[in-house]
């Protein structure tokens, strides 16, 4: 039985005014109402094209012809003890590297799939931890996400829209993307993203308020240190080669000895910081022997060592560090001139604390 056919109609979300000035023009809408769409999606975060009321009602029927705005509701949300939030999100993604944008796929070429978003309230912040892939390719055997395997690059509207269609989407003060996949894997829909977040025509938030995490895909990397000024956060776990390979594959193509190295290169001194995120396990990493390994690998780079509790996994067989050795991990490394805190674990009752995040993958239709 033959599929039948879709339209598939173009996202609005993370287009620039100038392209959205030629949409306009293309549609017979005038060129000023490009800066109006964006005006609509970007600083209202209106959730549907009819919504943009100084359009005229044909203008806005033209455009919704081919274009829509790209804004997914979300299909699940749970509720932690301590008041985090886990939205589930259906998404369309692009299973091939060629595909940068899924909304410019064809519908052969696009998989049904499903991501994770989290919210976290702290005082008076509010972040959100966002996803940039469905599933992951780096396959840290620690985390839910990368186990589960890859379902595809998010489009910067599938990113942008986890932004606006949450509840407390005109309260967020920060974004980490640290949720499902690895940014620099899907750079160009990321950069596009955060461009949004970051302009004057978009969210208007420093770069200050947003934190990208990556295992260190180092050509990628060298493009985002040169090209951005958002913070960025390693995931390191372990500075021993050979350890941290049998736990993140992705270690062999890309050494954390050498994504430091790279670093070393850049200055932190300023507003923009660098972090190195390490999980802890039992026996694994969390040993004297693994405290003198950071400090000669961190020696002379201004950072932040994050050290994250393990939230226990099936068929992974490392247990949680304890309180104690955490603690002197931490105040070691503090010692020797190494800004080092323990993270606070939010939403695990939910399975929305880091390495949690496994958005149902849903087959393709």
């Amino acid at each position: 039985m033959s599929r039948p056919f879709v339209v598939m109609k173009i996202k609005l979300l993370g287009k620039t005014p100038d392209e959205l000035k030629a949409i306009a023009v293309s549609v017979g809408l005038p060129a000023f109402a490009g800066k109006q769409i964006a005006q609509w999606m970007y600083q209202k975060r209106v959730k549907s094209i009819d919504e943009m009321t100084n359009i005229s009602k044909a203008g806005r029927e033209k455009l919704a012809e081919k274009y829509e705005l790209g804004v997914t509701a979300p299909v699940g949300m749970a509720v932690s003890t301590d008041g985090t939030k886990k939205y589930l999100f259906p998404v369309s993604c692009a299973r091939a590297n060629s595909l940068n944008a899924a909304d410019d796929a064809s519908d052969d070429e696009l998989e049904s799939a499903a991501i994770e978003a989290v919210m976290i309230p702290d005082d008076d912040r509010k972040t959100l931890c966002v996803s940039s892939q469905s599933g992951c390719r780096m396959a840290c055997k620690f985390c839910m996400t990368g186990r589960q395997g890859f379902h595809g690059h998010l489009s910067a509207a599938d990113i942008i829209s986890q932004f606006i269609s949450i509840d407390e989407s005109q309260e967020l003060t920060n974004a980490v993307f640290m949720g499902m996949g690895e940014p620099l894997d899907n750079y160009e829909n990321v950069m596009r993203a955060i461009e949004v977040l970051t302009a004057d025509w978009g969210f208007g938030w420093s770069p200050k308020r947003i934190t990208l995490s990556s295992i260190g895909v180092i050509p990628n990397l060298k493009r985002y240190l040169d090209e951005c000024r958002c913070h960025l956060a390693i995931s390191l776990h372990d500075p021993f080669a050979d350890e941290r390979a049998d736990i993140m594959p992705a270690q062999k193509a890309y050494p954390i000895q050498d994504v430091i190295a790279l670093i070393k290169k850049y200055d932190f001194s300023g507003q923009r910081r660098v972090s190195f995120e390490y999980t802890m396990f039992s026996g694994y990493n969390d040993t004297k022997r693994h405290e003198d390994g950071l400090i000669r690998m961190l020696r002379g780079l201004e950072c932040r060592v994050n050290l994250i509790r393990f939230h226990k996994i099936p068929d992974f067989p490392y247990e949680t560090t304890s309180e104690k050795i955490m603690e002197s991990f931490r105040d070691r490394l503090n010692a020797h001139g190494i800004t080092c805190t323990i993270r606070s674990s939010r939403g695990e009752d939910i399975l929305a604390a880091c390495g949690m995040l496994a958005g149902q993958h849903k087959s393709k239709s």
